[in-house]
């Protein structure tokens, strides 16, 4: 692959490469008359022998249409420098899918849209931060292990069966407290800071410090200048918070792991039984009141990947999935703070003090099936108060959907417009090939969020509809979202892979001087006809850069913190009691 990347820089130059030094001095020199000279500011200048730059027409005809010759010292330097730091921490991104297809995809997606890893990650920590806010006022046993357990799976396909005495059986029985217990030791386990990606983080952190001050330090000439790296250090700086930002979190993805968590804490799940005397929920049937879902559909093939990056297509149903399971313990909560037992017929008992699991004695929490479901429900007096149905999309999805999403964005083109500016500001000022492929990598990566946002929304949406043995009975409105779902989502995908590969190629060309040519370097883009090449670079224009060079550098690097501070100030909220 290296390899392949090389031949891409060096045969596009060999096939008919440049020397702008030799035909900037051909054209002093009146070789090719004595017009088309101008000044580094596009000015035409009165005596050809004291021009520092041409005009685009002029450049084509005397220099060529090709690119300068590939230099392999600048190309070793910049990218071992910019680009190879970044590459090394790509492995450090969590992964643990099922296969290596979906590690794949989940790394072209995390490379191709950062808007949507950002956004990924800033959902993962709001939705830990909401779920502990939303369990806060409950007293109940389990509350704790249930806010963690929830919160940890928000890399799996949660799915809840809310209107099953098996959930209410699971929130009130005593005999459950060791089914919390054991799903929560199960899923107690953390993605350590491993040597490599200890390494790896401060081996970007250094390269782009050393690097940065060498930029502003050592001797900047026309063909170092063009192929110089700070753009690309800016443009992938987000890749530091995202990886940073995981490690901190250590979310739940290894896909194996959790699901046999799962399938061992269900294996001791009891329901409660007509006698009142509780069952193991196996003997009864295979139903369980939490579940991972292991359809393999189209429309919701993204919630089953268990990469972090794929959080964007769980927010929805994860949501409704805590709900279901919040209204159930609220629900026995208020009815314990009332000191109303499980069993009617029976007296309120007294828990012992101090032990969290005996706040409520165990006497109080039995009870046959059809009094264990009525515990959980809402009472009739609360439901004539407030009749209004529950919401098909969960609460507070917007708040959190909107400040992902500011987030996200922000880190994106933090670390984008710094990029854009650095190679914007270099002379020929301007948009050219360097600052126009920085924009367009920003431009799709925001649209690839965009898209997979919306395939998500709509992927949810067709689930608005009644459901017969686990299937969904469509209608021709949730038919078409699902299909207009599987297409956004498919064209999302396709983009951020060529975004991967086109911001890699295009550094490569910078670094290789593929984009030293001239029409790129006249910033055709901006000056039309009036477009001009500088090649002379002053001691006037290296001063000038330092403005740019350092507020992009602030740019980018103040995003990255702040990206980094966002995650630090809402990561492990206080659980409830």
């Amino acid at each position: 692959m290296s390899r392949a990347w090389i031949y891409l820089t060096v045969l596009p130059v060999a096939l008919g490469s440049v020397n702008f030094d030799t035909c900037l001095a051909q054209v002093r020199n009146g070789d090719w008359g004595l017009t088309g000279g101008t000044d580094n500011q596009g000015r035409p200048v009165s005596n050809i022998s004291l021009a520092t730059a041409i005009t685009y027409d002029l450049c084509v005809v005397a220099c060529g249409s090709g690119s300068e010759p590939f230099v392999w010292n600048i190309f070793s330097q910049q990218f071992s420098a910019w680009l190879l730091p970044y590459l090394a921490l790509v492995s450090q991104l969590p992964f643990g899918a099922n296969n290596r297809l979906d590690n794949l995809l989940s790394m072209l997606l995390t490379v191709g849209s950062p808007t949507l890893a950002a956004y990924s990650l800033a959902l993962t920590v709001l939705n830990g931060h909401w779920i502990a806010q939303r369990f806060s006022a409950l007293s109940y046993n389990n509350v704790r292990s249930a806010v963690k357990i929830l919160s940890g799976l928000q890399q799996s396909p949660l799915h809840v069966k809310a209107d099953d005495p098996l959930l209410a059986s699971l929130v009130v029985l005593h005999a459950n407290d060791n089914y919390w217990e054991t799903l929560e030791d199960l899923l107690n386990y953390v993605q350590t800071w491993s040597i490599s990606a200890v390494a790896s983080i401060l081996w970007v952190v250094i390269a782009y410090i050393f690097t940065v001050v060498d930029s502003f330090t050592g001797v900047v000439t026309t063909s170092t200048l063009n192929s110089n790296g700070q753009a690309v250090g800016s443009i992938l700086l987000w890749l530091l918070p995202i990886v940073v930002g995981w490690l901190q979190i250590s979310p739940k993805c290894d896909h194996e792991r959790v699901h046999q968590a799962m399938e061992r804490a269900n294996k001791i799940a009891y329901v409660a039984s007509p006698s009142g005397e509780p069952r193991l929920a196996s003997e009864v049937s295979a139903k369980r009141a939490i579940y991972l879902s292991k359809g393999t559909g189209d429309v919701h093939r993204d919630e089953h990947c268990s990469a972090p990056i794929y959080n964007y297509a769980r927010f929805l149903p994860w949501t409704l999935a805590v709900e279901s399971v919040y209204y159930a313990f609220r629900e026995a909560s208020e009815r314990s703070q009332s000191y109303e037992p499980v069993d009617s017929g029976l007296e309120w008992q007294k828990g012992e003090k101090g032990d969290r699991n005996m706040r409520i004695h165990p006497r109080n929490r039995t009870g046959s099936l059809s009094q264990v479901s009525d515990y959980v429900k809402m009472k009739a007096i609360e439901f004539e108060m407030n009749p209004k149905p529950r919401s098909r999309w969960g609460p507070g999805v917007v708040s959190r959907f909107l400040l992902a999403a500011l987030i996200a964005l922000s880190l994106t083109w933090g670390t984008t417009g710094a990029a854009v500016v650095v190679a914007f500001f270099t002379p020929t000022k301007g948009i050219g090939c360097r600052s126009g492929s920085y924009l367009m990598y920003g431009v799709i990566s925001t649209l690839v969020w965009m898209l997979l946002v919306a395939s998500s929304l709509l992927a949810h949406y067709s689930t608005f509809t009644d459901s017969f043995k686990d299937r969904y009975m469509h209608t021709k409105a949730t038919r078409l979202a699902a299909v207009i779902s599987i297409i956004l989502r498919r064209i999302g995908k396709v983009l951020a892979a060529l975004n991967t590969v086109w911001i890699i190629l295009a550094c490569l060309f910078q670094f290789g001087s593929v984009f030293d040519r001239c029409w790129c370097n006249s910033s055709v883009f901006t000056w039309g006809k009036h477009a001009y090449n500088v090649i002379d670079v002053t001691t006037s224009d290296v001063e000038a850069l330092n403005a740019p060079w350092i507020g992009g550098v602030a740019l980018a690097g103040g995003c990255a913190i702040l990206f980094m501070g966002f995650v630090n100030v809402l990561i492990n909220p206080a659980l409830p009691d």
